[in-house]
């Protein structure tokens, strides 16, 4: 396993950075300011250090669309690409006024109109118009939004590897799953299949639960062992080269018992949501499908869009309004959920990485599930 840091490889990269200034010129942005770590690398193909946990905004790159310039808030050379210059690269000050000098100072800043921004401070509302002194500031964040929703052929495969990473973990955990056996094990086998192929940064944080019989959305309560019969959902993520890769799937402990009929539920609602993966459909659809299935939508969204983290749309019962708006196109990758519960037998909870095609859809896990 390589220990030196790489910037992401050019054609992908590129291909990201022409989306972004093709959707700067859609939305009349002269400048982007961007903070956001998953923005900053999607524009700049540079992995960030440091920046683990949450931390308030910044300038961390200026992309200026008239020239294709970046400039990039970084005190060394390792892991940027040679298309961004070392003249280009600026250092980290607690003085924020040394930060806006900088800026003053990029070509097209005193000239620029339109400055977006996709996140503000107080601060810098009032700092960021010292270095672009004849621009208007707005929202940024909706022509990254838009410029990411979509992935390039380069992204699908970055996000293919992600999965695969995922279901090796994911495989793991399910060969150790026996009667007695504590959650906590099956999580710790994932992660450590999920490291031995590179990867030590999980995109989530529950990993393996028995799930309840008595309540719909629970674990089961008590020492945290898997009994006989129970029914244990596997959520394996990771975060590998900036890209999510998810996938789910239940397989019972032992003897299945009379979980069949639940199991074919599920099968059931996968039929009717995958039917609802298909260019041109409303996302609400997938919403529909759950009750075209006769089955409560679950409180987590039933898709999001996957990416550099988490990408347009998220299609939840919680944001119906969205859903309404939202319709899904060709190139955009989304993780579906189903799930379903039955009271005194469990759940049955799985994941999917879906590609929407041209003419229809991809699935792109590829885990075995649950069969009697």
């Amino acid at each position: 396993m390589s220990v030196e840091v790489c910037p992401d490889e050019r054609a992908l990269r590129s291909g990201r950075r022409r989306r972004v200034l093709d959707q700067m010129a859609a939305h009349d942005l002269d400048v982007l300011v961007l903070g956001r770590q998953a923005n900053v690398r999607y524009v700049t193909g540079t992995p960030q250090l440091w920046v683990a946990g949450t931390r308030p905004f910044g300038p961390s790159c200026v992309l200026v669309r008239a020239t294709g310039a970046v400039h990039l808030l970084s005190t060394w050379d390792e892991g940027v690409p040679d298309d961004i210059p070392h003249e280009n690269l600026y250092g980290i000050s607690w003085n924020p006024a040394n930060t806006m000098a900088v800026l003053r100072r990029i070509d097209g800043a005193a000239t620029a109109r339109r400055v977006g921004t996709d996140a503000l401070s107080p601060a810098f509302a009032q700092l960021l118009p010292t270095a672009f002194p004849n621009a208007t500031l707005v929202d940024g964040e909706l022509a990254m939004r838009a410029a990411r929703r979509i992935k390039t052929a380069e992204e699908v495969a970055a996000v293919r590897e992600a999965i695969a990473k995922a279901e090796s973990g994911l495989a793991a955990a399910v060969a150790e799953l026996h009667p007695g056996v504590r959650e906590q094990t099956l999580a710790g086998v994932m992660l450590e299949a999920m490291a031995g192929g590179g990867v030590a940064t999980p995109a989530n944080q529950e990993f393996a639960w028995a799930t309840s019989r008595d309540h719909p959305w629970r674990r089961v309560g008590g020492d945290g062992r898997v009994n006989d019969g129970d029914l244990v959902a596997f959520s394996a993520g990771v975060l590998a080269g900036g890209y999510m890769g998810e996938v789910g799937r239940t397989w019972p402990a032992g003897a299945a018992g009379d979980a069949g009929p639940l199991r074919r539920r599920s099968e059931r609602l996968w039929d009717k949501l995958l039917a609802a993966c298909r260019p041109g459909a409303g996302a609400a659809e997938l919403l529909a499908a759950y009750r075209a299935a006769g089955e409560q939508a679950p409180p987590m969204p039933v898709a999001r869009g996957l990416g550099m983290g988490f990408d347009p749309p998220v299609v939840s019962p919680h944001l119906p309004e969205t859903a309404t708006r939202e319709h899904l196109e060709p190139g955009m990758v989304l993780a579906v959920t189903g799930y379903v519960w039955e009271q005194g037998v469990g759940a049955v909870f799985g994941r999917e990485a879906v590609l929407i095609t041209d003419d229809g859809h991809e699935v792109l896990t590829s885990s075995p599930s649950w069969r009697e």
